[in-house]
């Protein structure tokens, strides 16, 4: 058996064992230093406020950007004074934990709480009882913490799990109707969407993330993730973010590249495990995973991979739903279309597919690492399909993108709009190798994606959330961007005018040559733009001399040359050889401007010296 809990550390009392040396500067022993009999952690009263309580009340568990109380009771004969008795909170997460991290920090009494960093405030009048209001920003790391007391001499007071907060309006889950959050964190039980277009059958789930267990399961799985083992420091910091979070739990849950929890099996055989249509709930999984130190349970396919997700994302306090996508494409080489390739025979020889269903999680969360109108739901999909920056995990990418082919956001966009709106073509190969389209559709990929409703056992249609109306002008649009923009990104390019200036490779002073102008289209539009493209001569120290040379066209040729001769710089041309390029484009419409500078410097051109050597000889 492998053991899940806390992390163990010194109890009440103990003076400060197995905390490093530089943990902080030692206080001077205060004269009215309080003698802590016990710390009551209020767990029953904190749990509830923080909508933990379905966890137990034996144990405190909150969550960030909320206050919580915790009581010092003292021995006889000693008393609590305020602005006399002098003492530090200190809370750390993780094994090496720091302040210019996060993992740590170390706060005195304030008169009141602070916003933006932890602080503790009382207003306990004199005696033996100190009531302490201990507070959280509304982003630090979530996870396990301990709580140290530190009075010279510090004193552990004990331990408690901090989760994100869809209750807080500043954390960055926040959800703001009561309704979604009973649903989307609170709720043990769902539906999941299996069959086909024809045919959607619902089958129970039980997520199961307040069960005995399931929080130090959920917990232990972020330590097991590879980041964690080779910078726990920098994991634990990460885990401030649910966007680092989330694609640390899709990378776990399947098992593909670390000790994730499942091993996905499409074969038909399950001899050495369990058939994946046999699970009906995530706890029975995630507790065979931790009881058996981390090895593999076999086995799962996508909505089993899903559901365990979700259980994850709801234990940790992300807002997830279980989505389903029918007719469901996997592009296998991001092109944005599914190629069905037959031989002569009619053997199916394809790469790519399209499933008959294909099961995600969407998770709730604000988008700061991107531009304003992202945040919300975003999907994740936890089944090990493609690799992304190296590992099987795939999003969290916002619906929104997906919806408006904006495939250059973070992360996995353009895989995720295949999957609901790829394009499919089949082709045959020829045995010379020749390839025959003989047909293809738009139509295929993406129907009735499917989720649980909010307060209901009703099937709630979400496929407006992900694409435009099938077969509408805007939804061809879309995929016509979506798949310029993919285009541009495979080929390391990025959308819009770019321009540049190129130079000839023979730039020697008293030469004639030619500098060129280079613009790039890459917008699905074409462009009338205002070129001025001029050189002029420039000193080291930045200052401008006399043009030697200018163009100005009405233009869309990608590529415009610019003459300039020795006639026209050699008189002025500085001891330094520098001539300074300017280029300015400027689109008719919409009217938008672009530059580019460059500075070249000329060569002393090669001089051959020829030396003619006579020989006399003497003849007598």
């Amino acid at each position: 058996m492998c053991a899940v809990g806390g992390i163990p550390g010194p109890e009440l009392g103990t003076g400060g064992v197995g905390y490093p040396a530089e943990l902080n500067a030692p206080l001077p022993a205060p004269l009215h230093s309080l003698d802590i009999e016990r710390c009551d952690l209020e767990s029953r009263i904190n749990n509830t406020t923080h909508h933990t309580d379905q966890n137990g009340l034996d144990r405190l568990i909150v969550r960030r950007g909320l206050p919580f109380t915790i009581t010092l009771h003292l021995r006889s004969g000693s008393q609590f004074q305020a602005g006399v008795s002098t003492f530090r909170l200190i809370v750390e997460i993780g094994p090496l934990p720091k302040e210019q991290s996060g993992t740590k920090s170390t706060f005195s009494l304030t008169d009141s709480a602070s916003k933006t960093a932890w602080s503790a405030s009382t207003t306990s009048p004199p005696g033996n009882v100190v009531s302490l209001s201990v507070s959280s920003p509304p982003d630090v790391p979530i996870g396990l913490y301990s709580l140290t007391l530190d009075q010279g001499q510090k004193v552990k007071l004990g331990e408690f799990v901090l989760l994100f907060n869809p209750w807080c309006a500043k954390d960055a889950v926040y959800m703001e109707e009561e309704r979604d959050r009973q649903e989307y964190v609170l709720s043990q039980a769902g539906l999941i969407y299996k069959g086909t277009t024809k045919r959607i059958k619902a089958s129970p789930w039980t997520f199961g993330q307040f069960e005995p267990g399931m929080l130090d399961i959920c917990l232990k799985l972020l330590d097991e993730n590879p980041k964690y083992s080779s910078d726990a420091d920098a994991d634990c910091s990460g885990r401030r973010n649910p966007v680092y979070v989330t694609r640390v739990i899709s990378a776990m849950i399947n098992s593909n590249d670390d000790k994730g929890v499942l091993v996905g099996n499409w074969s038909g055989d399950y001899d050495d495990g369990v058939r994946p249509s046999h699970w009906t709930d995530s706890v029975a999984i995630l507790h065979q995973w931790a009881d058996n130190c981390c090895q593999r349970v076999r086995y799962g396919q996508c909505w089993v991979f899903a559901a365990v997700a979700c259980t994850v994302s709801r234990a940790l306090g992300i807002p997830c739903r279980v989505v389903t996508n029918f007719g469901s494409a996997h592009d296998t080489n991001s092109n944005l279309l599914i190629e069905f390739l037959y031989d002569e025979d009619g053997n199916d020889i394809s790469d790519d597919s399209v499933w008959n269903f294909h099961v995600w999680v969407d998770n709730w969360m604000a988008r700061p690492d991107l531009d304003a109108g992202y945040d919300g739901w975003q999907a994740s999909d936890p089944t090990p399909q493609e690799k992304s920056e190296g590992v099987f995990c795939c999003g969290p990418v916002p619906l929104k993108a997906i919806k408006e082919g904006e495939l250059n956001l973070k992360y996995d966009a353009p895989f995720v709009f295949a999957e609901v709106n790829a394009d499919v073509v089949e082709y045959v190969k020829l045995t010379n190798g020749r390839m025959v389209k003989m047909g293809g559709s738009s139509m295929d990929v993406g129907h009735f994606i499917s989720t649980k409703a909010v307060g209901s056992d009703e099937r709630h249609d979400i496929t407006h959330l992900y694409k435009h109306p099938e077969g509408s002008l805007q939804e061809r649009e879309v995929y016509e961007r979506a798949k310029h923009h993919n285009d541009l990104q495979q080929k390391g390019q990025e959308p819009g005018l770019k321009v540049k200036i190129k130079v000839s490779p023979d730039m020697d002073i008293g030469a004639d040559f030619d500098v060129f102008a280079v613009i790039a289209n890459n917008t699905e539009a074409d462009k009338t733009c205002r070129v001025m493209f001029y050189a002029r001569i420039v000193s080291y120290d930045g200052k401008p001399g006399a043009n030697c040379g200018f163009i100005e066209d009405l233009t869309m040729e990608k590529r415009l040359p610019l003459r300039l001769e020795y006639v026209d710089y050699g008189d002025t041309i500085k001891s330094d050889r520098l001539i300074q390029l300017v280029l300015i484009v400027i689109e008719s419409s919409p009217r938008e401007f672009h530059k580019a500078k460059r500075t070249i410097v000329l060569e002393n051109p090669d001089i051959a010296i020829k030396v003619l050597v006579i020989f006399f000889t003497n003849s007598l």
